[in-house]
């Protein structure tokens, strides 16, 4: 159930930000560390209360709540016997507050919806123009960028699109695109 605390906060500061996710396992285990290592002012592996009110404060992401609010909310990740959040207890809630903040269960097609959103990026790095189509031209041009030498032959790259062409209009849509990736992986 959402507090008050953590709706202001949503409310106020995340506005659904998607580039809050970060899409590398390993990069988001490794930035999680660097921030829990920020917050953890005395380093003595333990983010008290009061420097996670600190550093939030230091950061401007002030809540429209009082300090026991947010003592509440931390307090339900820390163990038992610790003064404050460990860094696993740290992970449990960055993906508690990344379920609440962005409504992603991994379990529950999180990576459907992430690997969707991937694809749609890679699509319009080929689609140049934006027309919702890969044209033989606008292949040409990024494999050209990547420095493949099949960009010299135009001939090639026609056959590049149409081996994935599935309605033969000459050109790659989203779905032919996505299909193709997917069957790459």
């Amino acid at each position: 159930m959402a507090t008050p605390a953590t709706i202001a906060f949503k409310n106020h500061h995340l506005h659904n930000s998607k580039s809050f996710h970060l899409r590398s396992p390993s990069l988001n285990s490794l930035r999680l560390r660097r921030v829990f290592d920020l917050f953890d002012t005395n380093h003595d592996s333990v983010i008290t209360v009061a420097e996670i009110t600190r550093a939030l404060s230091l950061l401007g992401l002030h809540t429209d709540t009082d300090a026991s609010d947010l003592e509440s909310i931390i307090k339900s990740y820390v163990r038992p016997g610790n003064s404050g959040l460990t860094y696993d207890d740290f992970v449990i809630l960055h993906r508690s507050i990344n379920d609440l903040f962005f409504g992603c269960v991994e379990e529950f097609g999180c990576k459907e919806e992430q690997d969707e959103a991937d694809l749609t990026e890679a699509f319009k790095v080929f689609d140049e123009n934006g027309d919702g189509f890969i044209s033989a031209t606008e292949l040409q041009k990024v494999l050209g960028k990547l420095g493949f030498t099949e960009a010299n032959e135009m001939g090639r790259v026609k056959m590049m699109i149409s081996s994935v062409d599935v309605n033969h209009d000459g050109r790659v849509d989203f779905k032919e695109f996505k299909d193709m990736m997917r069957t790459l992986q």
